[in-house]
């Protein structure tokens, strides 16, 4: 199971990647920003729960579709690149198994604790 879910992350990042291609941002703009999202960890200087909350806006798909299709709405396509890069960058953290966390530390997710195998 854990292989497919990560396919499909593999496919949706691969989406990501063409839904970048048709705004015309330059690439190397692409790869500066694609780990900008991480910025969310700096909440767990917080505490574990300001952390969580501060992780999950970040590397939420919905959050980023949202502001793609915002962005379409409102004919800003900065708006659109940004919901592009927070798809782009979820999809990337849970091929590598970083999923949404739990309030109870940064190593417990939706797809199971960080570090330890799953199946």
């Amino acid at each position: 199971m854990r292989n497919l879910l990560s396919l499909e992350e593999v496919a949706m990042f691969v989406l990501g990647v063409f839904m970048y291609g048709l705004l015309g941002y330059p690439w190397w703009l692409f790869f500066v920003l694609l780990l900008t999202p991480d910025i969310g960890m700096l909440g767990y200087l917080i505490s574990e729960k300001v952390g969580a909350i501060a992780y999950n806006l970040f590397h939420h798909k919905g959050i980023a579709i949202l502001l793609y299709f915002l962005g379409m709405y409102l004919s800003m396509p900065v708006v659109q690149m940004i919901g592009v890069i927070l798809f782009a960058h979820a999809s990337m953290d849970r091929i590598f198994g970083y999923g949404l966390k739990y309030e109870k530390g940064f190593k417990y997710t939706h797809l199971g604790e960080i570090g330890k195998r799953n199946g």
